[in-house]
């Protein structure tokens, strides 16, 4: 069996869930499961309804917007008004308006599990029912009930045993009497053992797609996207970037922990335990082959990588009194880092400074340093940039960086980083 995974982008309206529909059909003698994000923008319409409903501002008009979106793409879909996609959807924006009608807690990533959950249910039911319109038996399967999770709302943590069980006992044994399948769920949702709804972190349709195809011992999983595979830049900011056609688990785990969009970092593992393919492929030319991602790992290095990370702040933090810093001081600072909630894209240590880059956020930047200033003296850069070069060479460090200032390299034998003027 496979496992497809299609993002936002390639359900954005009516045309593109046709398409979606079209390429499934291209698939009608394999098991599938599906797994589907939030349409368009959705999620990022739903974080801003879940930041105004926490702070008790009036958020009618995202919500009103974003009921709006959905209905123009049913309507264009669907032309019997009394097809149960209606009664479904409404359900599920009366459960909302239930939810936005309470207090709010004060958990804000509690809260915004709750909200954001609805972009996916909602895409995976219009697309269910359009499926049954055009003739294609499917199953619809709330991924809340299967991929179980701790209550780390917002990046919370899999279950891998209550999962497995779960996922083994309500999907694998839907696909063993020798019928096709299709079952449609959603990527990025997951809940705890008690029902409480959970995500398991932004873009992590990707990983849910893994989480699935681990469970049930997939031949392979597609990734399609708006691109012909993997990229070796991002095209938004370079016009001749090359496709890799083939890419191991382990040069797709490093580009995805560096910061590469095409792949949710948690997505490659899962896969490389049980050795699943992964394909990216076009949903625009579906018939390309796309990349590859595998144990081969013969065209790894062939052609230079490169990922920018915009929006970035590098700190520097040294003792009060000109000592070393050790490992205490580490510690220290490695547990404010934590309990913050910042992630380090990079980080460098001399004998009396440590640096760290991040990404810039207001309110756990200003944290940051209001509890670092207690014990050490803290400079910091705003406005800056991070590049990160796999497989390099001088001629595309000098290109990328552009007589640029430096303010922190770092050099391995296969990655540079580069922290330089925005």
């Amino acid at each position: 069996m496979k496992v497809f995974k299609f993002g936002g982008a390639s359900v954005n309206n009516a045309d593109a869930v046709r398409n979606v529909v079209n390429i499934l059909n291209n698939y009608a003698d394999d098991d599938l499961l599906v797994v589907i994000s939030a349409m368009g923008k959705t999620t990022n319409a739903l974080e801003q309804l879940a930041n105004a409903y926490f702070k008790h501002e009036d958020y009618t008009s995202i919500l009103k917007s974003i009921i709006e979106y959905h209905f123009d793409i049913i309507n264009d879909l669907f032309d019997d008004s009394h097809n149960h996609i209606f009664e479904d959807i409404n359900k599920f924006f009366c459960a909302l308006s239930h939810k936005l009608s309470q207090k709010p807690t004060n958990n804000f990533d509690l809260e915004y599990d709750q909200i954001v959950v609805y972009g996916e249910l909602l895409s995976t039911k219009i697309i269910h029912h359009y499926l049954k319109t055009t003739g294609v038996w499917n199953i619809w399967f709330d991924a809340r009930q299967v991929i179980i999770t701790d209550n780390s709302f917002k990046e919370a943590k899999v279950n891998w045993k209550l999962t497995t069980d779960e996922i083994e006992f309500s999907i694998a044994s839907k696909y063993k009497d020798g019928e096709k399948r299709i079952i449609i769920t959603q990527g990025f949702i997951g809940g705890t053992p008690n029902g409480i709804s959970t995500t398991i972190g932004r873009e992590g349709s990707d990983y849910s797609a893994s989480i699935f195809a681990y469970c049930l011992d997939a031949d392979e999983v597609f990734i399609w996207k708006d691109v012909p595979g993997v990229l070796n830049a991002d095209p938004k900011y370079f016009e001749d970037t090359t496709k890799l056609d083939s890419i191991s688990y382990r040069e797709a785990i490093e580009l995805a922990y560096y910061g590469a969009s095409i792949i949710h970092p948690k997505t490659i593992k899962p896969l490389q335990n049980k050795n699943i393919p992964l394909k990216v492929k076009s949903f625009i030319h579906p018939e390309e082959e796309g990349t590859i991602i595998s144990d081969i790992d013969h065209a790894d290095g062939l052609v230079p990588s490169f990922i920018f990370k915009k929006n970035q702040t590098l700190v520097s933090i040294s003792p009060r009194d000109f000592s070393f810093i050790a490992e205490d001081n580490l510690s220290d600072i490695f547990k404010t880092i934590a309990d913050i909630g910042i992630k380090i894209n990079l980080m460098q240590n001399s004998a009396i400074s440590f640096s760290i880059c991040i990404d810039e956020n207001k309110y756990r930047f200003e944290n940051l340093i209001s509890e670092l200033q207690k014990d050490y003296k803290v400079k910091y850069n705003h406005n800056l940039e991070l590049i990160t070069i796999r497989n390099y060479d001088q001629q595309t460090i000098d290109k990328l960086v552009n007589k640029r200032d430096i303010k922190l390299e770092q050099k391995s034998r296969l990655t540079v980083q580069l922290v330089v003027e925005g």
